[in-house]
């Protein structure tokens, strides 16, 4: 059984760091792709990074180019996001997806399985 689990939200002030975890169970990391989605209120859900099974080949949103990071730990069967230089606009639900198909898509609905989400909230 696919299991999704999601940590590391929280409330940050503005230019600050967090990461955020995934951690996997019910697949190897190697055969599905990932992604993090967020949904801000009144938005719909936005795929801002993913990563392919096999390659590990990545991908990132315009608005989080350069500040997020997406990375996994094959070991741990974890996939991580690290976000650098938050802004208020970063306030979301984020939520860690999977795919039964190495290949990843910027697409939400293109994602099969879905954790619990974590909010991540961006404030002075």
């Amino acid at each position: 059984q696919v299991q999704l689990v999601e940590s590391g939200g929280g409330l940050v002030q503005p230019g600050g760091s967090l990461r955020l975890s995934c951690e996997a169970s019910g697949f190897t990391l190697d055969d599905y792709a990932l992604g993090w989605v967020r949904q801000a209120p009144g938005r719909e859900r936005e795929v801002i990074s993913c990563i392919s099974g096999r390659d590990g080949g990545t991908y990132y949103a315009d608005s989080v180019k350069g500040r997020f990071t997406i990375s996994r730990d094959n070991a741990k069967n974890t996939v991580y996001l690290q976000m650098n230089s938050l802004k208020p606009e970063d306030t979301a639900v984020y939520y860690c997806a999977a795919r039964g198909s190495v290949v990843a898509t910027t697409t939400p609905g293109g994602y099969n399985y879905w954790g619990q989400g974590t909010q991540v909230t961006v404030s002075s």
